[in-house]
Formats: structure tokens, C-alpha cells, sequence
């Protein structure tokens, strides 16, 4: 039986819409190849992938003996937060409704 390991963050300020394109990135890949790609991406949130990965890892090794070099992504999951609800001032008068959008992240490694 292989043995996972889990990290999560919640209620990170970036729309699951953005980090669903760099969870699809890094799903399945080996942790090595996943680190590389999210190196180069130029997107905000995969600095918090990257992070979040790391933990993981830092999470398989201190539950014992396991081999980083051998762990891969099993799940990565990206759902919806809270959406803050904000105001705008617009003409004459009026507002409009601004929503800033959550989300959590969520990586599972799995030993091979």
C-alpha cells in the first residue's frame, strides 16, 4: 500500500478560475517535474502551488521514511472560497458590485 501525503491552503486571494489553469499544469507529474514547471510559470499563483507543494513533501518526509524522489502528484484540487462582496461608486450616483474571489488548494503525493 503506498502512502500519501496532503497539504492544503484555504481562502487564498486568487479566483479558482486563474489556479485551475495551473493545477492542470502539475496534475499526475512527478514532484521534480512539477517543481520545475511551476519554477518557470509566470503566474502569480504558482509561487503558492510551489509552496504548497513543498509542504507536502516536507509532510511525506517527516511522516517517515519515505522517498521524495519516488512521490507524484495524485490530486490536485482547486475549490471555490468565500467571494468577498465590495462597492463601487459609478455615475450618478449609482454602485456597482465588486467580487474578489477565494479559493483552496489542495495536493495530495502518493509514493511510487
Amino acid at each position: 500500500m503506498a502512502s500519501a501525503s496532503t497539504a492544503r491552503v484555504r481562502f487564498l486571494r486568487v479566483a479558482p478560475r486563474k489556479a485551475s489553469l495551473v493545477a492542470d499544469l502539475i496534475r499526475g507529474k512527478k514532484v521534480q517535474e512539477a517543481l520545475n514547471i511551476l519554477s518557470f510559470n509566470r503566474r502569480h499563483v504558482a509561487k503558492d502551488f510551489k509552496k504548497l507543494v513543498l509542504s507536502a513533501v516536507a509532510n511525506a518526509e517527516q511522516k517517515g521514511g519515505i522517498d521524495p524522489d519516488n512521490l507524484w502528484l495524485k490530486t490536485v484540487t482547486v475549490d471555490r472560497g468565500p467571494i468577498y462582496k465590495r462597492w463601487r461608486a459609478r455615475a450618478r450616483g449609482s454602485a456597482s458590485r465588486i467580487e474578489k474571489r477565494t479559493s483552496h488548494l489542495q495536493v495530495i503525493l502518493e509514493e511510487r
